[in-house]
């Protein structure tokens, strides 16, 4: 269809609602959903596309958009309602009440945008290259141990210890590269990191599809498969960025 018609509300409602990549479905969509409501496309008291044709548009199953559109409930964004004229609303901004936004405003203000993106690379850079050279060493059984024990712990976190225990992890990676000033570097990362985190919802779905990217993150590293473990870390980090920069838009 020819853009020559289309009006400013329609480009930008297919600018937003486009395909998410593949990897981080739940978190992409909730992102753009966030886009959506922050950028004015579907304002308040409106309604988002039915759930068929938005699931479509964004490339994700209906049951993957559902636990989205649940999440964003939790958080206050929309409402559903029933009926022959429901759906997902977006609620009033008056009414808009995500858990620790104004916390989570006050520290990207601190550290600015530029900042926020900064800390996000260097996270990146810095644990997908720990995986990599995690990997890479003929790593001993106390080590390939740790790695289990932490990978346990965290799936069995309960949402009062997961940050902790999900830190955990991470930095177990970092430390069994054998390199101290890898394992410090990420540790002054991760309490940057989770600030952030601390200041957004711990949302159910993401947590679930954490644990299977934790999963493929330690069998990659104990398989000694260096590409497999930093393309496996490098996804699981870009859900987190995708939920963050959603929350922060």
């Amino acid at each position: 269809m020819s853009t020559e018609q289309d009006s400013p509300a329609t480009l930008a409602d297919r600018a937003v609602f486009r395909p998410v990549r593949s990897g981080n479905a739940f978190e992409e969509a909730v992102e753009r959903i966030l886009q959506a409501i922050k950028l004015g496309v579907v304002g308040p008291g409106e309604r988002l596309p039915a759930e068929r044709d938005l699931a479509v548009r964004l490339g994700v199953s209906r049951m993957t958009l559902r636990e989205a559109i649940r999440a964003l409930q939790q958080s206050g964004y929309v409402e559903s309602r029933r009926g022959r004229f429901g759906g997902t609303f977006v609620v009033s901004r008056a009414e808009q009440a995500p858990r620790g936004r104004a916390r989570l405003r006050k520290l990207v203000v601190g550290m600015g945008q530029v900042g926020l993106e900064d800390t996000l690379i260097f996270r990146e850079v810095l644990e997908t290259g720990a995986a990599q050279a995690a990997a890479g060493r003929e790593l001993p059984e106390p080590e390939r141990a740790l790695l289990r024990a932490v990978h346990e712990q965290v799936r069995a976190a309960t949402p009062e210890t997961y940050r902790q225990l999900d830190s955990r992890f991470h930095l177990a990676i970092a430390q069994i590269t054998g390199s101290a000033s890898l394992a410090s570097a990420v540790a002054d990362n991760r309490m940057r990191i989770n600030e952030l985190l601390d200041a957004i919802p711990l949302l159910g779905h993401n947590v679930e599809h954490s644990h299977e990217q934790h999963e493929r993150i330690v069998a990659a590293v104990l398989a000694g498969d260096v590409e497999a473990a930093r393309a496996a870390m490098a996804e699981h980090l870009e859900g987190t960025a995708a939920l963050l920069r959603g929350f922060l838009s």
